[in-house]
C-alpha cells in the first residue's frame, strides 16, 4: 500500500514535512524504545473547551516490539503511547478522541484498537486501514471495538484513471456500508472534483481530512467541489494538521480564507484535529528505518489558532462536540 503521504506528494507536489521544519533535525539511526517521549503541548489554551470536546485526528504509535510496523513503510516515527495521549488530552481539557491508524502499520490496526481499549469506548473511537479481502469476522470485531470509519486512498501508482479511482472508491463505499462506517479520504481537491457526483450520492458519510488538502487557497482547482460537498452536508471536513499544507507557520494565515469559507458554508460539517504527535514522515537522505523525529509543534498553540479562526463560541461547540458526537457515535 502506498502511504497517504506518498499519494498526496505524487498528486499535488506537496511536501509533507513543512518547509523550514525538516532542517531543524539531525537525523540519527537508533533503536526505537518505549523510553521515547511524544511531544506534549506547552502553550496554555486560551478558552475553555466545552464538555465532550473531541480531537478527531491523532495517531498512536505503539511499542514496536508489541506493534511491529510494516516492512513496506517509508518512515519510522518514535513511539507515541496511549498514556501520553491521555496526558495530551488532559492538557487540552478534551474528553474525547479519534485515533487514526497511521500508514506505517499498513492494514494492521492493533495499536489503534489497543489504545481504544485503554482509553475506553466512552471517549475513544478509531479510523482504520482495511483491505477489501479482510474477513467479515475481523471487520465485525473491529466495529464492535470502536472502529467508526475506514481510510481511503484514491491513488495507487502510475496509470491511474478517473475510472479506476471511481471503482476503488465504490469498493470502499460498499465495504463501509456493510459496517455502518464512514470514509475518511485524503486526496487533493482536483481528485475530489473528479468523483464529486459519486461522493455526493454516497450512502455513507464522507470525511475529507487535512482541510481537504487545499494548500492553494480558495482559488485552487477543485476547491469548489470540496466546498459544495460540505455545504450540502454530504461531507465533513477536518481542520487538522495545517502544517501539512502551509509554509506560513506558526499561524498559517494563508489558510484563514479556507477556514472561513468552509465554516461559513456549513458549520455542522466541520471537525477539528490536532494531528498529535505530528509525525514528520519521510525525508530526503533518511532511510525508512531511521527514526523520523516528530515535528516540533504544540497542540495547545494549534487549538488556540482554531479558537482565533472560529471566534464564535456556539460554532466552536458544534465543531468540537456536536459534529464529532454525531459522526463517531459518542
Amino acid at each position: 500500500m502506498l502511504s497517504r503521504r506518498s499519494i498526496v506528494r505524487t498528486l499535488s507536489g506537496l511536501c509533507v514535512v513543512t518547509a523550514g521544519l525538516s532542517g531543524l533535525y539531525v537525523v540519527t539511526r537508533r533503536t526505537i524504545g518505549a523510553s521515547a517521549t511524544a511531544p506534549m503541548p506547552k502553550t496554555p489554551v486560551t478558552f475553555k473547551p466545552p464538555p465532550g470536546a473531541c480531537d478527531t485526528h491523532v495517531h498512536v504509535i505503539g511499542d514496536p516490539k508489541q506493534f511491529p510496523m510494516s516492512p513496506d513503510r517509508d518512515y519510522t516515527p518514535p513511539p507515541a503511547t496511549a498514556d501520553e495521549l491521555k496526558e495530551m488530552l488532559r492538557f487540552l481539557n478534551f474528553d474525547r478522541v479519534v485515533i487514526i491508524t497511521p500508514d506505517i502499520y499498513d492494514i494492521d490496526n492493533s495499536a489503534t484498537l489497543a489504545a481504544i481499549r485503554q482509553l475506553g469506548k466512552d471517549r475513544a473511537r478509531g479510523v482504520a486501514w482495511v483491505a477489501e479481502g479482510t474477513p467479515s469476522k475481523v471487520l465485525d470485531s473491529m466495529a464492535e471495538n470502536g472502529i467508526a470509519g475506514i481510510r481511503v486512498s484514491l491513488y495507487q501508482g502510475r496509470g491511474v484513471t478517473a475510472e479506476s479511482i471511481a471503482k476503488r472508491l465504490q469498493a470502499k463505499v460498499d465495504l463501509a456500508k456493510k459496517h455502518r462506517w464512514h470514509l475518511q479520504i485524503a486526496t487533493p481537491p482536483d481528485v475530489i472534483a473528479a468523483v464529486e457526483a459519486q461522493l455526493a450520492s454516497s450512502p455513507v458519510s464522507v470525511v475529507l481530512d487535512t482541510f481537504g488538502w487545499v494548500e492553494g487557497g480558495v482559488a485552487q482547482p477543485g476547491f469548489n467541489a470540496v466546498l459544495s460537498l460540505v455545504k450540502s452536508g454530504k461531507a465533513y471536513i477536518k481542520l487538522a494538521e495545517p502544517y501539512r499544507l502551509s509554509k506560513q507557520g506558526p499561524d498559517y494565515s494563508d489558510l484563514i480564507p479556507v477556514v472561513q469559507a468552509l465554516v461559513g458554508a456549513n458549520p455542522d460539517r466541520v471537525l477539528w484535529g490536532s494531528g498529535w504527535p505530528h509525525v514528520s514522515g519521510s525525508a530526503p537522505g533518511r532511510g525508512k528505518e531511521d527514526v523520523s523525529p516528530d515535528l516540533p509543534l504544540d497542540s495547545g498553540h494549534l487549538l488556540n489558532l482554531f479558537a482565533a479562526w472560529v471566534p464564535d463560541a456556539e460554532t466552536r461547540d458544534k465543531i468540537l462536540v456536536d459534529n464529532p458526537a454525531r459522526l463517531y457515535g459518542f
